[in-house]
């Protein structure tokens, strides 16, 4: 049953929207994170663990956010409508998405014959790549000068090689 014409108006836009590509850029640098925390230990993570561990966290973060997103707009005590729910989870889902190049580059490291720790290394380069990407792909998308584009790429770049950094301090 409808309510109104407003209201399917109002929830035809919101199923619009398109994903939020920040959700995209915090999604990677989020795996790039993951991969540099499992690096504490004297062993590299186990491929398969780290796998595991990047797309469930990629999860866990997406419905932390729908969440998020669902309690903070809420201006009533109204039920959440199953239209704003789905409509919240598509815009966080790049969350989960970015989790995936990192966690496919452990599993190709390895099928290449990589260590465990080349294979960590390489989703964490992945991850930083794609961070860097999203943020560039966004800032060209919003029409943004040449200077602008180079600041946001060395800005991302720095968030990245920061990762690094941790994960290089934290291995040895």
């Amino acid at each position: 049953m409808s309510d109104g014409p407003s209201v399917d108006a109002a929830r035809a836009r919101q199923e619009r929207q398109p994903s939020d590509y920040a959700g995209a850029i915090y999604g990677s640098l989020l795996a790039a994170s993951v991969v540099a925390g499992t690096g504490p230990g004297k062993e590299p993570p186990d491929p398969r663990e780290l796998i595991v561990l990047l797309l469930a966290t990629g999860v866990v973060f997406w419905l932390s956010h729908v969440y998020a997103h669902l309690v903070g707009e809420r201006s009533t005590d109204a039920l959440m409508s199953l239209t704003e729910f789905r409509v919240a989870a598509r815009r966080d889902w790049p969350i989960v998405q970015a989790a995936v190049p990192p966690a496919a580059a452990v599993g190709i490291g390895v099928l290449l014959g990589l260590s465990d720790a080349g294979a960590a290394w390489l989703a964490l380069a992945v991850a930083v790549g794609s961070q860097m990407g999203w943020a560039l792909y966004v800032a060209a998308r919003a029409g943004a000068t040449r200077g602008r584009m180079v600041a946001t790429g060395f800005i991302n770049l720095v968030l990245g090689l920061m990762i690094v950094a941790l994960k290089a301090a934290l291995t040895h």
